[in-house]
């Protein structure tokens, strides 16, 4: 790193400093010598008048004390500088060797407009706290906002990779961004590492050697609510999501644990009004309803399915209910259940590290998009760890992230030969946190353990 090649110029200085006091002083010793020398004589002249006998020269010596020069280093406490490498405390950057790698530079394409633009806030904020406790990684992010626009994304992916020339890419959040993007990324020869969105075309058929979720596949959210929704004894669901690739993969998901649903309900995407919507489960009158609406549309939904009186139950993924949302909607959002992969409570010294850091830093509890967002970081940096630091050895970079050697915040993490993660799954509950005072979700039971996604087997990845 820079801070070391400037070390070592630091250090040559003060070494040549030290010698030239030396030898200056080594010099003016040897003048000040012959001038003695040639003061005592003129002494033993005036006294020679007054000394008759003869032994009065052996006075001279007292008279021309030569030895004071041998004394003038002690007058002269210039050795000094010979210490001031001491003082300047520079030897502790002689321990960054444990710094494997200098700088690396990721080109980071989220949202951070909108009424999603806290998931987005929240996968970069993390990210970011995950290279600063590390401490030995020079991080170059280039945040970008897509505006949840895919047309928009391409233009910036290919100013990243080709203008800003980027050693990995990350930050998307919703699948249809997703979609548009990733290909462009890989197929350039980049790596992309998702926080987030993990769509399942993506998972199956077009896999890609380049591309590693650190999140999970679309589907799998809704999987393991479907487990719970049909354990409870429920045949009668409605289910409800935007309309674009992640909402068909949610609903898919969960009709694949469920089973069929009474009738499907896709919304605009970004919609904040779902007044028609909810006038259509009350027409239906199901026994519950599974809904799949993240950001500000779950707010939006939650809120007006409250204020309509509508009391069948609802159920959801953890993108329905996280922190933000249920904070938005308030003590009503207590007891409510959802599925996810992980919570603030989980009890591993990765998560709690992260939870108090992320608190203390942005003073409010993270949310699972925060949490996907510090993984994401951890994993990149696990690979850069095995490769010397670097990120220019593709191939290397490839091998490192799919052995997925980090401490993961949701605990037992590691890939599927589609580079999607295989995890558990958890059923989650809204309570008050008992410490913060905040609303948030808390474990209450494994619905999936060691979950793998239904498209892995079409991948032609392997190992």
């Amino acid at each position: 790193m820079g801070g070391t090649t400037n070390l070592r110029r630091t250090r040559s200085w003060w070494l040549w400093r030290a010698v030239a006091i030396v030898a200056t002083f080594g010099i003016l010793a040897a003048a000040c010598g012959d001038d003695d020398e040639d003061a005592a004589p003129a002494e033993t002249a005036e006294a020679a008048p007054e000394a008759a006998p003869e032994p009065e020269p052996a006075e001279e010596p007292e008279a021309a004390p030569e030895p004071e020069p041998a004394e003038e280093p002690e007058a002269a406490p210039e050795p000094e500088p010979a210490e001031e490498p001491e003082a300047a405390p520079e030897p502790e950057p002689a321990e960054e060797p444990e710094v494997v790698g200098g700088e690396v530079k990721v080109g980071m394409i989220t949202t951070l407009s909108t009424g999603a633009a806290y998931l987005g806030e929240g996968i970069r904020d993390a990210f970011i706290l995950a290279f600063e406790l590390d401490g030995r990684y020079e991080l170059d992010l280039i945040v970008e906002d897509d505006g949840r626009d895919p047309a928009f994304a391409q233009q910036l992916a290919d100013r990243m990779l080709t203008r800003d020339e980027v050693d990995v890419m990350t930050g998307i959040v919703f699948s249809n961004v997703a979609g548009a993007v990733v290909p462009q990324v890989v197929n350039a020869g980049t790596i992309y590492i998702s926080p987030n969105a993990a769509p399942s075309p993506f998972a199956g058929a077009q896999c890609h050697e380049n591309y590693f979720v650190a999140s999970w596949q679309n589907d799998n959210q809704s999987e393991a609510m479907g487990v719970y929704v049909a354990s409870q004894g429920y045949d009668s669901v409605i289910a409800l999501a935007p309309n674009y690739q992640a909402g068909h993969d949610l609903v898919a998901g969960f009709k694949r644990f469920f089973g069929e649903v009474d009738e499907e309900i896709y919304t605009e995407l970004g919609a904040t009004d779902y007044a028609q919507a909810i006038a259509q489960i009350r027409e239906a009158n199901p026994e519950a309803v599974y809904f799949f609406y993240p950001g500000g549309m779950g707010i939006a939904f939650v809120q007006q399915y409250i204020a309509s009186g509508l009391e069948i139950p609802i159920f959801g993924p953890m993108s329905s209910f996280d922190e933000v949302i249920v904070d938005a909607i308030g003590d009503v959002s207590l007891g409510l259940f959802n599925s996810s992969f992980w919570a603030p409570d989980m009890d591993n010294e990765a998560n709690r590290v992260f939870v108090e850091a992320y608190r203390e830093k942005y003073g409010t509890t993270p949310t699972a998009y925060a949490a996907q967002g510090y993984d994401a970081a951890l994993l990149l940096i696990s690979a850069l760890d095995a490769n010397g630091g670097s990120a220019s050895d593709t191939a290397g970079m490839r091998e490192a992230l799919k052995a997925a050697d980090f401490d993961s915040v949701r605990g037992k993490f590691r890939f599927n030969t589609n580079n999607h993660p295989i995890q558990d799954w958890y059923l989650l509950e809204v309570i008050r946190d008992p410490v913060h005072g905040d609303l948030t979700n808390t474990i209450v039971a494994t619905i999936l353990e060691d979950h793998e996604d239904a498209y892995a087997s079409d991948c032609p990845l392997t190992g």
